[in-house]
């Protein structure tokens, strides 16, 4: 097998033996890295410390992941213009935040013969936010209520 060293040098093509003997004179595991190579590739480490870097890592990585939130705007074809516009207005706020919204119109009773007039509201507040958000998924009839989702437009430079 091929050996690596703990300081990370190439020992070379060794026996097992010999690998395993070098490993316990450092003190240290010998660790299986590459089993499939022609020979397979060994490396002698702590392996312990290395398991507790490597999930260190992962930790780092999932705090550094940004966790979008998805807020909810919910209307129905009844809503006033101006109760609309109230709520464009919060939806505005959450987009300068950074979060991503959901705007849902919910049909009730025989509301839902008329998609076209939901259709029309939904387009009326992606124009009122268009200067700061961008259409994610477009309107679309899921059940009894009608989707559509923003997301924060990128700023420009």
């Amino acid at each position: 097998m091929r050996l690596v060293g703990p300081n990370g040098d190439n020992i070379g093509v060794v026996p097992r033996a010999e690998a395993l003997r070098i490993a316990r004179e450092a003190n240290l595991d010998l660790v299986e890295v590459a089993p499939n190579a022609r020979p397979p590739v060994c490396r002698v480490m702590d392996f312990g410390k290395f398991l507790y870097e490597r999930s260190k890592k992962e930790r780092q990585a999932r705090k550094a992941q940004a966790k979008v939130e998805i807020k909810e705007l919910r209307l129905r074809p009844k809503t006033s213009e101006h109760h609309r516009d109230f709520k464009v207005r919060s939806a505005r706020k959450w987009l300068e935040k950074g979060m991503k919204v959901r705007v849902r119109m919910l049909f009730r009773g025989r509301e839902i013969t008329y998609p076209e007039i939901a259709l029309e509201d939904l387009k009326e507040v992606a124009e009122a936010l268009a200067d700061i958000a961008v259409i994610e998924k477009p309107p679309a009839l899921e059940g009894r209520s009608m989707l559509m989702i923003l997301a924060p437009a990128k700023k420009k430079k």
